[in-house]
Parts: C-alpha cells; structure tokens; sequence
C-alpha cells in the first residue's frame, strides 16, 4: 500500500486508539507496537461492554477489536457500535485483530462493517498499514438494506446461490 509516511506520522501522533482485547499480553503488544509508531493516546478495553463505554466516554478515532472475548464478542460489539440509531459513533473505523483467518470470519466480518481486517500474530507493518487505510482512504459508510458499515473495497456483490450459500464477486 502507498500512502504519504510523514501525513501519517502526523496523523498518529495525535490519534486516539481504543484496543479492545480479553488478553492483557495482546493489549500490552498492541499498545507497544501504536507507541513504537507514533500513537500517543491509547485506550483499553478487557471486553466488549466495557469497550462501548470507552467509546461513549473517550470517544477515540480507530477501534482496535479481538474477535472472541467472554461476554459480548466481537462480532457483537460491532453490530452494536454500526446502529446509528443507537450508538452515538456507529462510523469509527473498526481494525478487527484476531487468530481466526477462516473464510467465513473474513466474510463475517465485511458484511458486519469492519473496515480493517488483521491476523494475529500482527506485525507492525501490516498494522500501520491498516491504520494507513483508515486514516488516510477511507471508505465511506453506507446503508445497504440492513447493513450500515463501510463501503466494501472491491466487493461488487453478495449474492445467494441455488444452495443458499454466499458468494462474493470481486472487482479485477
């Protein structure tokens, strides 16, 4: 990915970032890789309810979310936080960090309104180029029926074959 290195050191310096994550070893190797880039204000969050009152209360620029967490998971956290009719922020841009890589998760994850999507062990390229995206393209949200989250990046459609299952069609 291309992206101007000295807008986005500018941009992360004064970034607020909420990592919300179970494992406080994972929150501590986040945190250590956002200081190691720039980021000076970071937030956490050891599941998802106390992450939504972190964003009502700290109202941070990029979620940085676990999928599987004892309470409300990932998943659910971010069905929460893309109700607009409910959540004061549902367009913060939501990196989903997580060791689940499966198919199904990616797609789970683009039609819930995830911007980001990152594989743990995550490297610190491969999260400033995440936060890169969020911060510097950005995609717009939408409302597409039930669905309000960012536009898909190069996702065309979903539609439901003979067998009920999803299929993606991409762009070339």
């Amino acid at each position: 990915m291309q992206y101007d290195s000295r807008e986005l050191e500018r941009r992360l310096e004064k970034l607020k970032v909420l990592v919300v994550d179970d494992e406080p070893f994972m929150r501590k190797v986040v945190r250590t890789l956002l200081t190691g880039m720039g980021v000076r204000t970071i937030m956490e969050a050891h599941d998802g309810l106390h992450g939504l009152d972190a964003i009502r209360r700290e109202q941070p620029d990029v979620v940085i979310l676990d999928w599987n967490m004892p309470g409300l998971d990932g998943p659910a956290f971010v069905r929460m936080v893309r109700s607009p009719q409910t959540f004061p922020m549902p367009d913060i841009p939501i990196i989903m960090l997580t060791g689940h890589g499966e198919r199904a998760k990616v797609i789970e994850a683009v039609e819930i309104g995830v911007n980001e999507f990152l594989l743990k062990p995550v490297s610190t390229k491969a999260l400033r180029d995440r936060m890169a995206a969020v911060l510097l393209n950005p995609r717009p949200n939408i409302r597409s029926g039930q669905y309000y989250g960012p536009a898909p990046r190069r996702l065309v459609d979903i539609y439901r074959d003979e067998d009920d299952s999803k299929t993606l069609i991409y762009l070339n």
